[in-house]
Protein backbone atom coordinates (compact mmCIF):
# COMPACT_ATOMS: atom_id res chain seq x y z
CA UNK A 1 0.00 0.00 0.00
CA UNK A 2 1.16 3.47 -0.97
CA UNK A 3 2.44 5.56 2.10
CA UNK A 4 0.12 8.71 2.32
CA UNK A 5 2.40 10.52 5.12
CA UNK A 6 5.25 10.21 7.63
CA UNK A 7 5.46 10.78 11.09
CA UNK A 8 9.30 11.59 11.20
CA UNK A 9 9.49 10.49 15.53
CA UNK A 10 7.25 9.17 18.17
CA UNK A 11 6.99 12.99 19.85
CA UNK A 12 5.54 14.32 16.82
CA UNK A 13 2.28 15.38 17.17
CA UNK A 14 2.13 16.23 13.21
CA UNK A 15 2.59 14.28 10.55
CA UNK A 16 3.78 15.20 6.51
CA UNK A 17 1.44 14.61 3.69
CA UNK A 18 4.08 12.14 0.95
CA UNK A 19 1.62 12.86 -1.61
CA UNK A 20 -1.83 15.33 -1.89
CA UNK A 21 -4.44 14.09 0.57
CA UNK A 22 -8.14 15.04 0.32
CA UNK A 23 -10.43 15.70 2.67
CA UNK A 24 -11.95 12.68 4.60
CA UNK A 25 -9.07 10.40 3.98
CA UNK A 26 -7.80 8.54 7.04
CA UNK A 27 -3.86 9.28 7.59
CA UNK A 28 -2.13 8.05 10.58
CA UNK A 29 -4.98 7.15 12.79
CA UNK A 30 -7.14 10.46 12.16
CA UNK A 31 -9.20 11.42 9.43
CA UNK A 32 -8.09 14.60 7.02
CA UNK A 33 -10.32 17.74 7.69
CA UNK A 34 -8.87 19.42 4.64
CA UNK A 35 -7.33 18.79 1.46
CA UNK A 36 -3.80 18.39 2.38
CA UNK A 37 -1.24 19.54 -0.25
CA UNK A 38 1.96 17.32 -0.23
CA UNK A 39 5.07 18.50 1.75
CA UNK A 40 2.54 19.78 4.69
CA UNK A 41 1.43 18.57 7.97
CA UNK A 42 -2.06 17.26 9.27
CA UNK A 43 -2.07 17.12 13.06
CA UNK A 44 -2.34 13.68 14.60
CA UNK A 45 -4.27 15.02 17.80
CA UNK A 46 -6.10 17.92 19.33
CA UNK A 47 -3.29 20.85 19.71
CA UNK A 48 -4.87 23.67 22.72
CA UNK A 49 -3.66 27.68 21.26
CA UNK A 50 -0.08 27.88 23.01
CA UNK A 51 0.66 24.62 23.04
CA UNK A 52 3.88 23.45 21.03
CA UNK A 53 3.84 21.83 18.01
CA UNK A 54 6.44 19.14 17.52
CA UNK A 55 8.26 17.67 14.24
CA UNK A 56 11.49 16.49 13.83
CA UNK A 57 11.13 15.53 17.82
CA UNK A 58 11.16 19.11 18.73
CA UNK A 59 9.21 22.42 18.86
CA UNK A 60 8.52 23.96 15.65
CA UNK A 61 6.25 26.77 16.88
CA UNK A 62 3.48 27.01 18.87
CA UNK A 63 -0.49 26.57 17.71
CA UNK A 64 -2.14 30.45 17.05
CA UNK A 65 -5.27 29.04 17.58
CA UNK A 66 -7.00 25.46 18.75
CA UNK A 67 -5.82 22.48 16.21
CA UNK A 68 -7.97 19.97 15.72
CA UNK A 69 -6.67 16.62 15.26
CA UNK A 70 -6.36 15.97 11.39
CA UNK A 71 -6.35 19.11 10.52
CA UNK A 72 -4.27 21.06 8.45
CA UNK A 73 -1.31 22.80 10.07
CA UNK A 74 0.52 25.63 8.73
CA UNK A 75 0.99 29.58 8.70
CA UNK A 76 -2.87 30.14 9.59
CA UNK A 77 -2.79 28.44 12.74
CA UNK A 78 1.01 27.96 13.86
CA UNK A 79 3.40 30.37 14.80
CA UNK A 80 7.19 30.98 15.38
CA UNK A 81 8.72 31.58 18.59
CA UNK A 82 12.23 31.62 18.09
CA UNK A 83 14.28 33.17 21.06
CA UNK A 84 16.22 35.97 20.40
CA UNK A 85 19.81 34.69 21.81
CA UNK A 86 21.20 31.24 21.96
CA UNK A 87 22.24 30.19 25.25
CA UNK A 88 24.95 28.05 25.99
CA UNK A 89 23.84 25.52 28.56
CA UNK A 90 24.33 22.40 25.95
CA UNK A 91 27.12 20.42 26.36
CA UNK A 92 29.62 19.16 23.37
CA UNK A 93 28.82 15.30 23.81
CA UNK A 94 30.63 14.09 20.73
CA UNK A 95 33.66 11.49 21.05
CA UNK A 96 35.56 13.49 18.64
CA UNK A 97 36.59 14.17 15.02
CA UNK A 98 37.21 10.62 13.03
CA UNK A 99 40.47 9.33 12.32
CA UNK A 100 41.81 9.09 8.55
CA UNK A 101 41.60 5.78 7.37
CA UNK A 102 44.32 4.17 5.88
CA UNK A 103 42.02 2.25 3.43
CA UNK A 104 38.61 2.98 1.81
CA UNK A 105 37.06 3.72 -1.44
CA UNK A 106 38.66 6.07 -3.81
CA UNK A 107 38.16 8.56 -6.45
CA UNK A 108 40.46 9.21 -9.51
CA UNK A 109 41.47 12.56 -8.79
CA UNK A 110 44.18 14.66 -9.48
CA UNK A 111 47.32 15.29 -7.38
CA UNK A 112 48.85 18.72 -6.88
CA UNK A 113 52.49 19.96 -6.69
CA UNK A 114 51.48 21.55 -3.45
CA UNK A 115 49.85 18.38 -2.14
CA UNK A 116 45.99 18.88 -2.47
CA UNK A 117 43.35 16.74 -4.16
CA UNK A 118 41.45 18.11 -7.22
CA UNK A 119 38.89 16.72 -9.04
CA UNK A 120 38.31 18.68 -12.25
CA UNK A 121 41.44 19.79 -14.17
CA UNK A 122 40.04 23.24 -15.56
CA UNK A 123 41.94 26.83 -16.37
CA UNK A 124 39.97 29.51 -14.14
CA UNK A 125 39.98 32.94 -15.35
CA UNK A 126 39.05 35.46 -11.47
CA UNK A 127 38.65 38.67 -12.37
CA UNK A 128 39.39 41.17 -9.52
CA UNK A 129 36.76 43.93 -10.44
CA UNK A 130 33.48 43.55 -12.26
CA UNK A 131 34.56 45.44 -15.50
CA UNK A 132 36.22 43.05 -16.70
CA UNK A 133 33.48 40.75 -16.77
CA UNK A 134 33.27 40.82 -19.99
CA UNK A 135 36.70 40.57 -21.33
CA UNK A 136 37.28 37.45 -18.97
CA UNK A 137 34.24 35.89 -20.48
CA UNK A 138 35.30 36.61 -24.13
CA UNK A 139 38.77 34.82 -22.87
CA UNK A 140 37.75 31.87 -21.23
CA UNK A 141 35.06 31.08 -24.54
CA UNK A 142 38.06 31.56 -26.97
CA UNK A 143 40.35 29.57 -25.01
CA UNK A 144 37.97 26.83 -24.63
CA UNK A 145 36.90 26.87 -28.05
CA UNK A 146 40.95 26.61 -28.72
CA UNK A 147 42.43 24.29 -26.27
CA UNK A 148 39.40 22.35 -24.80
CA UNK A 149 38.74 19.20 -26.76
CA UNK A 150 38.63 14.96 -26.26
CA UNK A 151 42.06 14.08 -25.57
CA UNK A 152 43.39 17.51 -25.05
CA UNK A 153 44.07 17.04 -21.13
CA UNK A 154 41.75 19.88 -20.02
CA UNK A 155 38.78 20.00 -18.81
CA UNK A 156 37.56 23.53 -19.14
CA UNK A 157 37.68 27.01 -18.84
CA UNK A 158 35.93 29.10 -17.06
CA UNK A 159 35.88 32.79 -16.16
CA UNK A 160 32.91 33.91 -12.86
CA UNK A 161 31.62 37.26 -13.09
CA UNK A 162 30.73 39.28 -10.35
CA UNK A 163 30.16 42.75 -9.74
CA UNK A 164 32.61 43.79 -7.13
CA UNK A 165 35.97 44.85 -6.97
CA UNK A 166 35.87 48.89 -7.32
CA UNK A 167 34.64 51.23 -4.33
CA UNK A 168 34.78 48.54 -1.86
CA UNK A 169 35.78 49.43 1.33
CA UNK A 170 36.71 47.71 4.48
CA UNK A 171 35.24 44.71 5.28
CA UNK A 172 33.31 44.22 2.18
CA UNK A 173 36.82 44.38 0.00
CA UNK A 174 38.16 42.13 2.45
CA UNK A 175 35.44 39.44 1.91
CA UNK A 176 35.66 40.06 -2.02
CA UNK A 177 39.60 39.05 -1.72
CA UNK A 178 38.95 35.85 0.49
CA UNK A 179 36.38 34.46 -2.29
CA UNK A 180 38.48 35.40 -4.85
CA UNK A 181 41.95 34.24 -2.84
CA UNK A 182 39.75 30.70 -2.39
CA UNK A 183 38.79 30.47 -5.99
CA UNK A 184 42.47 30.87 -7.19
CA UNK A 185 43.89 28.12 -4.57
CA UNK A 186 40.90 25.79 -5.47
CA UNK A 187 42.62 22.36 -6.18
CA UNK A 188 39.80 21.84 -9.40
CA UNK A 189 41.66 24.80 -11.42
CA UNK A 190 44.94 23.46 -12.69
CA UNK A 191 45.79 26.66 -13.51
CA UNK A 192 44.49 30.81 -12.85
CA UNK A 193 44.11 33.24 -15.09
CA UNK A 194 43.63 36.48 -12.58
CA UNK A 195 42.79 39.65 -14.79
CA UNK A 196 42.81 42.80 -13.57
CA UNK A 197 41.84 46.29 -14.63
CA UNK A 198 44.64 48.18 -12.83
CA UNK A 199 42.44 51.32 -11.06
CA UNK A 200 40.19 49.31 -8.96
CA UNK A 201 40.18 49.50 -5.25
CA UNK A 202 40.94 45.67 -5.36
CA UNK A 203 43.94 45.68 -6.68
CA UNK A 204 46.00 42.97 -7.99
CA UNK A 205 49.27 43.45 -5.66
CA UNK A 206 46.89 43.18 -2.40
CA UNK A 207 44.64 40.35 -3.61
CA UNK A 208 47.86 38.38 -4.44
CA UNK A 209 49.10 38.55 -0.50
CA UNK A 210 45.84 37.46 0.40
CA UNK A 211 46.14 34.14 -2.15
CA UNK A 212 49.69 33.61 -0.94
CA UNK A 213 52.63 32.44 -2.58
CA UNK A 214 51.52 31.13 -5.97
CA UNK A 215 53.70 28.89 -8.51
CA UNK A 216 53.87 31.36 -12.21
CA UNK A 217 53.78 27.97 -14.09
CA UNK A 218 50.01 27.82 -11.59
CA UNK A 219 48.80 31.36 -12.03
CA UNK A 220 49.56 34.16 -14.48
CA UNK A 221 48.21 38.05 -13.81
CA UNK A 222 47.78 41.51 -15.29
CA UNK A 223 45.59 44.42 -15.62
CA UNK A 224 43.65 45.39 -18.74
CA UNK A 225 44.89 49.11 -18.86
CA UNK A 226 48.71 47.56 -18.86
CA UNK A 227 48.25 46.02 -22.13
CA UNK A 228 46.93 46.75 -25.87
CA UNK A 229 44.53 43.75 -26.44
CA UNK A 230 43.59 42.02 -22.96
CA UNK A 231 41.82 39.48 -24.84
CA UNK A 232 44.66 38.81 -26.87
CA UNK A 233 46.91 38.93 -23.89
CA UNK A 234 44.81 36.52 -21.58
CA UNK A 235 44.78 34.36 -24.54
CA UNK A 236 48.39 33.90 -24.74
CA UNK A 237 48.54 33.75 -20.75
CA UNK A 238 45.94 31.08 -20.42
CA UNK A 239 47.59 29.05 -23.73
CA UNK A 240 51.07 28.78 -21.58
CA UNK A 241 48.58 27.86 -18.37
CA UNK A 242 47.34 25.09 -20.41
CA UNK A 243 50.61 23.80 -21.48
CA UNK A 244 51.28 22.90 -16.92
CA UNK A 245 47.67 21.67 -17.07
CA UNK A 246 48.38 19.37 -19.12
CA UNK A 247 51.18 17.58 -17.41
CA UNK A 248 48.48 16.38 -14.87
CA UNK A 249 46.76 12.89 -14.97
CA UNK A 250 44.15 11.11 -12.72
CA UNK A 251 45.36 8.66 -10.57
CA UNK A 252 43.93 6.79 -7.25
CA UNK A 253 43.06 9.18 -4.45
CA UNK A 254 41.55 7.96 -0.84
CA UNK A 255 37.87 9.61 -0.33
CA UNK A 256 39.19 11.28 2.66
CA UNK A 257 40.47 13.52 0.36
CA UNK A 258 37.39 14.79 -0.62
CA UNK A 259 35.68 17.97 0.44
CA UNK A 260 31.79 17.96 0.12
CA UNK A 261 29.47 20.87 0.61
CA UNK A 262 25.92 20.84 1.29
CA UNK A 263 22.98 22.72 0.09
CA UNK A 264 19.49 23.00 0.17
CA UNK A 265 17.79 25.85 -1.83
CA UNK A 266 14.33 25.95 -2.77
CA UNK A 267 13.19 23.87 -0.11
CA UNK A 268 9.85 21.85 0.12
CA UNK A 269 8.11 19.98 3.19
CA UNK A 270 10.19 17.05 1.91
CA UNK A 271 13.53 18.44 2.03
CA UNK A 272 14.06 17.56 6.18
CA UNK A 273 12.48 13.88 4.89
CA UNK A 274 13.88 12.69 1.87
CA UNK A 275 17.06 14.40 0.41
CA UNK A 276 18.55 16.17 3.27
CA UNK A 277 18.86 13.02 5.36
CA UNK A 278 20.08 10.99 2.45
CA UNK A 279 22.96 13.71 1.99
CA UNK A 280 23.06 13.62 5.71
CA UNK A 281 24.04 10.06 4.98
CA UNK A 282 26.42 10.83 2.66
CA UNK A 283 28.28 13.03 5.27
CA UNK A 284 28.55 10.50 7.52
CA UNK A 285 30.06 7.94 5.30
CA UNK A 286 32.86 11.29 4.08
CA UNK A 287 33.20 11.42 7.97
CA UNK A 288 33.52 8.16 8.87
CA UNK A 289 36.21 7.77 6.13
CA UNK A 290 38.25 10.71 7.72
CA UNK A 291 36.94 13.07 4.88
CA UNK A 292 35.75 16.62 5.16
CA UNK A 293 31.99 17.99 5.31
CA UNK A 294 30.93 22.03 5.07
CA UNK A 295 27.86 23.06 5.92
CA UNK A 296 26.72 26.75 5.91
CA UNK A 297 23.28 28.95 5.78
CA UNK A 298 23.37 29.45 9.25
CA UNK A 299 20.47 31.41 9.60
CA UNK A 300 18.84 28.08 8.29
CA UNK A 301 20.52 26.68 11.77
CA UNK A 302 18.53 29.24 13.90
CA UNK A 303 16.47 27.05 16.13
CA UNK A 304 18.65 23.50 15.38
CA UNK A 305 21.98 24.89 16.99
CA UNK A 306 21.20 21.92 19.70
CA UNK A 307 21.17 19.37 17.51
CA UNK A 308 25.02 20.69 16.23
CA UNK A 309 25.81 21.34 19.54
CA UNK A 310 25.13 18.00 21.18
CA UNK A 311 28.03 16.97 18.68
CA UNK A 312 30.59 19.34 18.90
CA UNK A 313 33.80 17.85 19.52
CA UNK A 314 35.32 20.32 22.45
CA UNK A 315 33.79 23.46 24.31
CA UNK A 316 35.97 25.77 21.56
CA UNK A 317 33.64 24.01 18.89
CA UNK A 318 30.59 24.80 21.02
CA UNK A 319 31.75 28.11 22.04
CA UNK A 320 32.54 28.68 18.71
CA UNK A 321 29.08 27.75 17.31
CA UNK A 322 26.92 29.71 19.98
CA UNK A 323 29.59 32.79 18.65
CA UNK A 324 28.95 32.27 15.12
CA UNK A 325 24.76 32.00 15.54
CA UNK A 326 24.90 34.97 18.01
CA UNK A 327 26.64 37.11 15.84
CA UNK A 328 24.20 36.29 12.29
CA UNK A 329 21.28 37.16 14.86
CA UNK A 330 22.95 40.25 15.65
CA UNK A 331 23.68 41.02 12.19
CA UNK A 332 19.45 40.98 11.49
CA UNK A 333 19.35 43.04 14.64
CA UNK A 334 21.78 45.83 12.81
CA UNK A 335 19.11 46.37 10.24
CA UNK A 336 16.21 45.98 12.27
CA UNK A 337 15.24 42.70 10.77
CA UNK A 338 13.24 40.36 12.57
CA UNK A 339 15.49 36.56 13.01
CA UNK A 340 12.15 34.32 11.74
CA UNK A 341 11.57 36.08 8.38
CA UNK A 342 12.59 33.20 6.81
CA UNK A 343 10.88 31.11 5.46
CA UNK A 344 10.28 32.88 1.66
CA UNK A 345 7.08 32.48 0.01
CA UNK A 346 8.44 29.50 -2.15
CA UNK A 347 9.19 27.28 1.25
CA UNK A 348 5.89 27.97 2.44
CA UNK A 349 3.89 27.19 -0.39
CA UNK A 350 6.15 24.19 -0.29
CA UNK A 351 4.60 23.40 3.28
CA UNK A 352 7.44 25.23 5.72
CA UNK A 353 5.96 27.37 8.11
CA UNK A 354 8.38 28.21 10.59
CA UNK A 355 12.49 29.18 10.79
CA UNK A 356 12.50 26.65 13.14
CA UNK A 357 11.33 24.09 11.59
CA UNK A 358 13.21 24.87 8.23
CA UNK A 359 16.43 24.37 9.85
CA UNK A 360 15.94 21.57 12.13
CA UNK A 361 15.20 19.98 8.30
CA UNK A 362 18.22 22.03 7.02
CA UNK A 363 20.79 20.22 9.23
CA UNK A 364 20.02 17.46 8.35
CA UNK A 365 22.23 17.76 5.61
CA UNK A 366 24.99 17.07 7.93
CA UNK A 367 24.04 13.52 9.55
CA UNK A 368 25.10 12.51 12.69
CA UNK A 369 28.72 13.89 12.02
CA UNK A 370 30.62 15.53 14.54
CA UNK A 371 30.75 19.13 14.15
CA UNK A 372 34.88 19.55 14.35
CA UNK A 373 35.37 23.27 13.10
CA UNK A 374 33.75 26.87 12.38
CA UNK A 375 35.40 28.74 9.85
CA UNK A 376 34.51 32.20 9.24
CA UNK A 377 33.17 33.59 5.48
CA UNK A 378 35.86 33.29 3.15
CA UNK A 379 38.29 31.23 5.55
CA UNK A 380 39.81 27.68 3.82
CA UNK A 381 38.34 24.32 5.06
CA UNK A 382 41.04 21.65 5.88
CA UNK A 383 41.14 18.03 4.15
CA UNK A 384 40.85 15.31 5.95
CA UNK A 385 38.43 16.99 8.84
CA UNK A 386 36.67 13.90 9.73
CA UNK A 387 33.60 15.81 10.89
CA UNK A 388 31.76 19.01 9.58
CA UNK A 389 32.88 22.40 9.29
CA UNK A 390 30.35 25.53 10.16
CA UNK A 391 30.97 27.88 7.63
CA UNK A 392 29.67 31.51 8.09
CA UNK A 393 27.52 32.81 5.21
CA UNK A 394 23.29 33.46 4.49
CA UNK A 395 20.77 31.36 3.08
CA UNK A 396 20.85 32.91 0.11
CA UNK A 397 22.01 30.24 -2.28
CA UNK A 398 24.09 31.72 -4.70
CA UNK A 399 26.40 33.51 -1.81
CA UNK A 400 26.40 30.24 0.59
CA UNK A 401 27.49 28.06 -2.58
CA UNK A 402 30.31 30.48 -3.85
CA UNK A 403 31.32 30.51 0.05
CA UNK A 404 31.33 26.53 -0.09
CA UNK A 405 33.61 26.67 -2.81
CA UNK A 406 35.86 29.29 -1.83
CA UNK A 407 35.92 27.12 0.97
CA UNK A 408 37.55 24.20 -0.81
CA UNK A 409 34.58 22.09 -1.37
CA UNK A 410 35.24 19.61 -4.58
CA UNK A 411 31.60 18.81 -5.05
CA UNK A 412 28.53 20.57 -3.29
CA UNK A 413 25.18 18.68 -3.31
CA UNK A 414 22.30 20.84 -3.60
CA UNK A 415 19.21 19.55 -2.06
CA UNK A 416 16.13 20.95 -3.55
CA UNK A 417 11.77 20.47 -3.73
CA UNK A 418 11.25 23.49 -6.12
CA UNK A 419 14.11 23.31 -8.15
CA UNK A 420 16.79 25.62 -9.56
CA UNK A 421 19.30 25.87 -12.29
CA UNK A 422 21.96 27.40 -10.68
CA UNK A 423 25.05 26.11 -11.22
CA UNK A 424 28.89 27.12 -9.70
CA UNK A 425 32.82 27.02 -10.00
CA UNK A 426 32.50 23.27 -8.09
CA UNK A 427 30.04 20.51 -9.90
CA UNK A 428 26.97 20.66 -7.88
CA UNK A 429 25.15 17.61 -7.86
CA UNK A 430 21.27 18.70 -7.74
CA UNK A 431 19.03 16.39 -5.31
CA UNK A 432 15.28 16.46 -6.11
CA UNK A 433 13.31 16.01 -2.64
CA UNK A 434 10.45 14.54 -4.80
CA UNK A 435 9.62 12.60 -8.17
CA UNK A 436 7.59 15.22 -9.55
CA UNK A 437 9.97 17.59 -9.69
CA UNK A 438 12.91 15.10 -11.25
CA UNK A 439 10.48 14.22 -13.77
CA UNK A 440 9.70 17.99 -14.64
CA UNK A 441 13.12 18.97 -14.60
CA UNK A 442 15.55 16.64 -16.26
CA UNK A 443 18.10 19.33 -17.39
CA UNK A 444 18.31 20.70 -13.52
CA UNK A 445 18.21 17.23 -11.35
CA UNK A 446 20.91 14.75 -10.83
CA UNK A 447 19.41 12.60 -8.48
CA UNK A 448 15.86 11.56 -7.24
CA UNK A 449 15.01 11.27 -3.12
CA UNK A 450 11.49 10.80 -4.23
CA UNK A 451 11.47 7.17 -3.72
CA UNK A 452 11.65 7.97 0.15
CA UNK A 453 8.57 10.15 0.00
CA UNK A 454 7.05 7.10 -2.16
CA UNK A 455 7.67 4.08 0.04
CA UNK A 456 9.13 2.86 -2.92
CA UNK A 457 12.58 2.95 -1.30
CA UNK A 458 14.80 2.42 1.96
CA UNK A 459 17.36 4.98 2.81
CA UNK A 460 20.45 2.95 2.54
CA UNK A 461 20.07 1.93 -1.08
CA UNK A 462 19.35 5.13 -2.36
CA UNK A 463 22.95 6.34 -0.12
CA UNK A 464 24.80 3.66 -1.74
CA UNK A 465 23.49 4.97 -5.53
CA UNK A 466 24.48 8.75 -4.43
CA UNK A 467 27.65 7.63 -3.55
CA UNK A 468 28.66 6.06 -6.01
CA UNK A 469 27.17 9.57 -7.96
CA UNK A 470 29.18 11.29 -5.88
CA UNK A 471 32.69 8.91 -7.22
CA UNK A 472 31.81 9.33 -10.44
CA UNK A 473 31.61 13.11 -10.46
CA UNK A 474 34.53 13.14 -8.28
CA UNK A 475 36.74 10.65 -10.54
CA UNK A 476 35.57 12.54 -13.88
CA UNK A 477 33.18 9.96 -15.09
CA UNK A 478 30.04 11.58 -14.63
CA UNK A 479 29.92 15.43 -15.55
CA UNK A 480 26.95 16.81 -13.14
CA UNK A 481 23.29 18.83 -15.14
CA UNK A 482 24.66 21.98 -14.56
CA UNK A 483 28.26 21.33 -16.14
CA UNK A 484 26.69 20.16 -19.29
CA UNK A 485 24.80 23.43 -19.14
CA UNK A 486 27.58 25.36 -18.96
CA UNK A 487 26.00 26.89 -15.49
CA UNK A 488 28.63 28.35 -13.48
CA UNK A 489 28.52 31.60 -11.36
CA UNK A 490 29.21 32.79 -7.74
CA UNK A 491 28.27 35.75 -5.98
CA UNK A 492 29.83 37.51 -3.51
CA UNK A 493 28.18 38.65 0.56
CA UNK A 494 28.33 42.14 0.37
CA UNK A 495 27.13 44.21 4.18
CA UNK A 496 28.98 47.59 3.35
CA UNK A 497 29.48 51.12 1.83
CA UNK A 498 29.86 51.45 -1.84
CA UNK A 499 31.86 54.69 -2.87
Amino acid sequence: MTRLSIRITEDDNVAVALRDIDAGTRVDGVTARAKIDAGHKIALSDIAPGEPVIKFGYPIGVASSAIAAGEHVHSHNLKSTLKDDLQTEVRPQAAGARSPRESGPTFDGFRRSDGKAGIRNEIWIVNTVGCVNNAAERIAALAGAELVHEGSGIDGVHAFKHQFGCSQLGRDLESTQKILAGLVRHPNAAAVLILGLGCENNQLRSLLERVGPVAPERVQYFNAQDVSDEVEAGLERVRALAEYARSFRREPLPVRELILGMKCGGSDGLSGITANPLVGRIANRIADHGGSVLLTEVPEMFGAEQVLLERACSAQVAADTVELVNGFRAYFRRYGEAIDENPAPGNIAGGITTLVEKSLGCVQKAGQAPIARVLGYGEAAPSQLGGVALINAPGNDAVSSTALVAAGAHVVLFTTGRGTPMGFPAPTVKISTNSALAEKKPTWIDFDAGPIARGDSDFEPLAEALFALVLDVASGRRLTRSERNGFREISIWKDGVTL
